[in-house]
C-alpha cells in the first residue's frame, strides 16, 4: 500500500501585527485633517487675501517635491499620494507670517520635511512635530523675517499677544473673546483662525482621527494654569480664555500636539503630555521672551513623550 504524502503547506502562517485591519488608511487621516483644516485655510485668505495663498501653495508644493526627492535619494518608495506631504506643508504654512518671504517658505517647509520626517525614516520615525522643527530652524535663523509684527501687510489686525507681552493689561482692556474666535487678530497665517481650527477639530474628534485625552488635558490645563496666575493679580495677568483663544493654541491643541508620531500612546501618558503642554504654554507666555510660545512648548513636550509612554496600565490579574 502506497504511503499517503503529507501536506507541504504550514498549518499555522505566522506573520507580524497587525493581524487585523481596521480599514484606516494614511491617506485616509490625511483627507480627514485636510478637510478639518479647510475652513482656517479660507480664513486666512479672507483676512490675509492672495498672500495667504502664495504662502500656503509654496510651502505644499516645497514640501511635496522635498519628501518626492529624498525619497529618490533614498531609494525608498515615493509616496507622496498618502498627502501626509500636503498636510505637513500646510501646517508648517500656518504657522508663518502672512507677509513671509518666498524664500523664507521654501527654506522652513523644506527644512521640516528634512529635519522632521526624513531624516528619520518617512512617515512614523520622527520623535517631534515636524512642524515644530521647521518653525524653530527658521526663528532661530531668521528671526526678524519670523516677527508677527515686523512683517506685517497693510492691515489694521493688531497682535494681542505682542501688546499683552510690551504694554500690559491695558492694552488689551477692550479684548473680544468673539472677535478672536472670528480671526480677527494679528498672528501667524492660519493659526489666528480660531474659530475655524475648533471646529476642524471637533471634526477630528467626531471622526476619531486623533483621541480626546490630548485636547482636554491641554485646554485643562491652560485654564487652570492661567487662572490661578488671574487670580494672584488679574491687572497683571490675562484671562485664561485670552490664552486659548489667541496665537497658536488652538492649533497644537488639535493638530500640533496630537501628532501621530510624536505624542504618547497610551492613555495615562496622554493625559500627562497634555497637562504639561499646557501648562508650558501659560509658563512660556509669562516669563518668556517669546509673546506666544506655543511652538517651544510642543518642543518641550515632545521631549518627555519616552517618559509619558511609560506610563501604563496595570495589567490584568498583576499583583
Amino acid at each position: 500500500m502506497a504511503k499517503q504524502s503529507l501536506p507541504t503547506a504550514p498549518f499555522l502562517k505566522v506573520a507580524s501585527a497587525p493581524h487585523m485591519h481596521c480599514g484606516t488608511s494614511i491617506k485616509g487621516m490625511m483627507t480627514t485633517i485636510l478637510l478639518a483644516l479647510l475652513p482656517a485655510a479660507v480664513g486666512a485668505i479672507y483676512w490675509y487675501g492672495m498672500e495667504a495663498v502664495r504662502v500656503m501653495a509654496l510651502s505644499i508644493a516645497t514640501a511635496v517635491i522635498v519628501e518626492a526627492l529624498c525619497s529618490k535619494i533614498m531609494e525608498k518608495e515615493i509616496r507622496i499620494d498618502d498627502f501626509h506631504a500636503v498636510v505637513t506643508g500646510l501646517l508648517f504654512a500656518f504657522i508663518l507670517p502672512a507677509g513671509a518671504e518666498w524664500w523664507l517658505v521654501v527654506a522652513g517647509s523644506a527644512a521640516t520635511m528634512v529635519l522632521g520626517k526624513m531624516l528619520w525614516g518617512n512617515f512614523g520615525g520622527a520623535p517631534i512635530c515636524a512642524i515644530a522643527v521647521g518653525w524653530a530652524f527658521c526663528t532661530v535663523s531668521w528671526p526678524l523675517q519670523m516677527n508677527i509684527d515686523a512683517t506685517m501687510l497693510n492691515t489694521t489686525l493688531v497682535n494681542p499677544l505682542s501688546q499683552l507681552k510690551y504694554f500690559g493689561m491695558d492694552a488689551i482692556a477692550d479684548a473680544s473673546m468673539k472677535e478672536y474666535l472670528m480671526g480677527n487678530q494679528l498672528g501667524a497665517l492660519g493659526a489666528v483662525q480660531v474659530g475655524a481650527l475648533l471646529l476642524g477639530g471637533i471634526a477630528l474628534l467626531v471622526r476619531k482621527v486623533i483621541t480626546w485625552e490630548i485636547p482636554v488635558a491641554t485646554v485643562a490645563a491652560v485654564l487652570i494654569v492661567g487662572g490661578i496666575y488671574y487670580s494672584i493679580d488679574p491687572e497683571l495677568y490675562a484671562n485664561p480664555l485670552f490664552h486659548l483663544f489667541t496665537g497658536s493654541t488652538m492649533l497644537a491643541i488639535f493638530f500640533l500636539l496630537p501628532d501621530f508620531t510624536s505624542s504618547p500612546n497610551t492613555r495615562g501618558g496622554k493625559i500627562v503630555f497634555g497637562l504639561m503642554a499646557g501648562f508650558l504654554i501659560i509658563l512660556i507666555r509669562t516669563y518668556g521672551q517669546y509673546p506666544d510660545g506655543v511652538l517651544f512648548a510642543v518642543l518641550l513636550a515632545n521631549m518627555i513623550t519616552p517618559l509619558c509612554d511609560m506610563i501604563k496600565p496595570k495589567p490584568f490579574g498583576a499583583r
